[in-house]
């Protein structure tokens, strides 16, 4: 072998892991379900434009909050914001990644899609135990073109540590003072009536299988699995439906200034606002002990903030605005570093 081709050929060794990294790049995250489906098709068409492959698991988001304080992900995701004292006390940094909405579900024969009408108070009675038959005069009243039968509500939830459930119970306190005394809100409570399930996954499946059942899960769960959605009365007093432009309405209030980007969507104002939309949150050490794969992270991102709006949409996901984008790619310049260098540069 001569010089030239030595050196070429050391050249190409030297390069070769460089090459399989890049191309075989991955990272992991867990928690949230509520955001998995979107999650998913970002992981898909990502991989094929980044080179990095994401290994995500729905596990909920207390679980995935303490896989991230443990350092076993890369990244964790919840719908339950973490406050600035617990961020500093894990040293994490916490942004939104997209905007979701929550929908009860009914099994109720003879009830269409969307024909049903609830209020937020009614719902809270359901949970607590005292409303128990779906013909209960208040429910008849309140939809006078339905049949509905003298058949028992058999609500479910959440049986894990859920941002989801986090979701739905700050809603219930917020039009129900009692729910709110009583019950209260937190990633989990206690339901005072019904079945437990994992994951919007099982909450889903546990209200499809069982006559009579509701429950709560993120609007992709109910548009995959084709469940029967109603419509909630909302803070103006007009009964929505939960349709991508009742979403958008309600996102359009979002404050981004709280701490951690914690923008609360729940009940807001608006004659078409639907009543419980919620930013879901990913959770990045300041620290991360492999910068490589914190930016991988980022970049990942990074990619689904510029690309991946049609996808979201698709699955009635709401995009985050251009400017909470931006606000992000800064708060990762500043925030995550090694070695006192940033591991992200605009």
């Amino acid at each position: 072998m001569n010089r030239r081709s030595f050196l070429l050929a050391s050249s190409a060794m030297a390069l070769a892991p460089q090459l399989a990294s890049a191309q075989g790049a991955q990272i992991t995250g867990a928690g949230a379900s509520f955001p998995n489906p979107v999650y998913q098709k970002w992981g898909e068409a990502g991989k094929a434009a980044t080179g990095i492959s994401l290994n995500y698991q729905s596990v909920g988001s207390g679980a995935g909050i303490n896989q991230i304080k443990n350092r076993t992900v890369d990244f964790g995701a919840t719908d339950a914001p973490l406050t600035q004292a617990q961020l500093d006390e894990a040293n994490l940094m916490q942004f939104p990644s997209v905007m979701g909405s929550l929908v009860p579900i009914v099994n109720i024969p003879g009830v269409e899609n969307e024909a049903m009408k609830l209020t937020g108070e009614l719902i809270a009675e359901i949970y607590m135990g005292k409303v128990t038959k779906w013909n209960d005069p208040r429910i008849v009243e309140m939809n006078p073109g339905l049949t509905l039968p003298n058949l028992a509500i058999a609500p479910a939830y959440r049986a894990d540590g859920s941002g989801t459930t986090f979701v739905w119970v700050s809603y219930l306190a917020a039009v129900s003072p009692e729910w709110k005394e009583k019950v209260g809100v937190g990633t989990s409570v206690r339901f005072p009536t019904g079945t437990g399930a994992r994951g919007n996954e099982g909450v889903a499946g546990t209200v499809k299988n069982i006559r009579g059942a509701i429950g709560y899960v993120e609007n992709a769960y109910a548009i995959t699995n084709k469940l029967v959605t109603t419509q909630l009365r909302n803070k103006a007093g007009h009964f929505v439906k939960p349709t991508q432009e009742s979403f958008i309405a309600a996102a359009s209030n979002a404050d981004w200034t709280a701490p951690g980007m914690a923008a609360s969507l729940i009940d807001q104002h608006g004659a078409t606002s639907w009543p419980i939309v919620s930013p879901t949150f990913i959770l990045l050490p300041k620290n991360p002990t492999d910068g490589t794969r914190s930016l991988n992270v980022m970049k990942f991102f990074d990619w689904a903030f510029k690309n991946g709006a049609a996808l979201a949409q698709e699955l009635e996901y709401i995009p985050l605005p251009g400017a909470v984008q931006n606000a992000i790619r800064a708060a990762w310049a500043k925030d995550v570093k090694v070695n006192g260098q940033s591991v992200w540069t605009n």
